[in-house]
């Protein structure tokens, strides 16, 4: 059984914009204060922490002014780089809905206990997220509904579904 995720990416910088050591990112969260200035960030899952002073909405992307990152060149050395924050940070959802982190790792089995495999990736779609479970090289796709998804048990990191034709691994 896979470990509980500790860190989560919520940005990532794609270049050094101008000379004064701002920095494009692209947001990987929906949590919209995430970038707001005074929030901490933490550069490989922990590593050395980056304090936003400013942030900027432009051309699809955010344009973040960091603390410690003061010219370009010291930019263009983070430019690839994610930006992470602790798991926890991440605030409740109502209830029958998960985070990403939650559900990534977690391993999927059927209501009558044959093991499908892990949940490696996510899909969203316009009408429902799709899991993808992989074990011994077969790929499940899992439709993230609650007539097919069963139970998540976060702490646990298993997920159960019901058995129901294309899901099972043949």
């Amino acid at each position: 059984m896979s470990q509980p995720v500790r860190w989560i990416a919520v940005g990532r910088i794609t270049r050094a914009h101008g000379l004064k050591g701002e920095v494009a990112v692209l947001p990987l969260s929906d949590v919209e204060t995430r970038f707001d200035p005074g929030s901490t960030l933490f550069f490989e899952e922990g590593n050395g922490s980056v304090t936003v002073t400013a942030a900027r909405p432009h051309a699809g992307r955010l344009l973040v002014s960091l603390r410690e990152i003061r010219d370009r060149d010291q930019a263009e050395r983070v430019r690839g780089q994610y930006l992470f924050v602790p798991a926890s940070s991440a605030p409740p959802l109502p209830e029958g809905e998960y985070w990403p982190h939650q559900v990534v790792g977690a391993s999927v089995e059927t209501s009558t206990g044959r093991l499908i495999g892990t949940v490696r990736e996510i899909i969203r779609t316009p009408a429902n997220d799709v899991w993808v479970a992989r074990a011994d090289g077969d790929e499940v796709l899992i439709p993230a509904l609650k007539d097919v998804v069963e139970l998540v048990d976060v702490p646990g990191r298993r997920i159960v579904v019901r058995e129901v034709p294309g899901i099972t691994v043949p």
